[in-house]
Parts: structure tokens; C-alpha cells; sequence
């Protein structure tokens, strides 16, 4: 399990510029169950991305396909852990 932590470094109208191409990016990695849960960070200064991959070398590669990362708008910060314990709804998480 991963939480990727985009932090922006450019302007946000450069954001929106290259913003529908990230959410075609993101709504993929949904159908095929990379990604979880993502979305902006308040304030609006990058966002965040909880992610179900089997390594961080694939994850990687799977970020360098983001237009954000091509494009050289965010930072990512990857930080992987092992959940031990959920709600009842996020029980699926629990690693084994």
C-alpha cells in the first residue's frame, strides 16, 4: 500500500492546463485497481494518491505515465506501509 504526495511547482493556471489529461491518467489506474482514493490537498497545493500496487519499482514506472510528472509539474513523495488495522469497510486493506 502507498500514499503518493503530489506537491505542485508551478502555477495552478499551468495545472489546469495539463488537468484533464491527469484525470484520463488517474480514472485508468481506477479501472484496473492501481489507485484507491485520490484528490486535492487543502490548500491547493498538490494532492494525494492512496495506491494498492505490489511494489514501489512498479509504481514508479506506473508515475511516469502521470502528464503531471511528464510535464515536470509536482514532486512525488512516496511513502509505503502496511495497514493493520481499518473500519470494517476498509477491511480488504489489511495485508496478510
Amino acid at each position: 500500500m502507498f500514499i503518493i504526495v503530489l506537491t505542485y511547482k508551478v502555477s495552478i493556471e499551468q495545472i489546469e492546463f495539463h488537468l484533464e489529461n491527469h484525470v484520463l491518467y488517474l480514472k485508468e489506474q481506477y479501472r484496473v485497481g492501481n489507485f484507491l482514493a485520490s484528490g486535492r490537498r487543502v490548500p491547493r497545493s498538490g494532492g494525494v494518491i492512496l495506491a494498492k500496487m505490489d511494489s514501489k519499482t512498479e509504481l514508479e514506472q506506473l508515475l511516469n505515465k502521470d502528464p503531471f510528472k511528464q510535464n515536470n509539474l509536482a514532486d512525488y513523495e512516496i511513502i509505503e506501509f502496511s495497514p493493520s488495522m481499518t473500519c470494517k469497510e476498509l477491511d480488504f486493506l489489511i495485508e496478510h
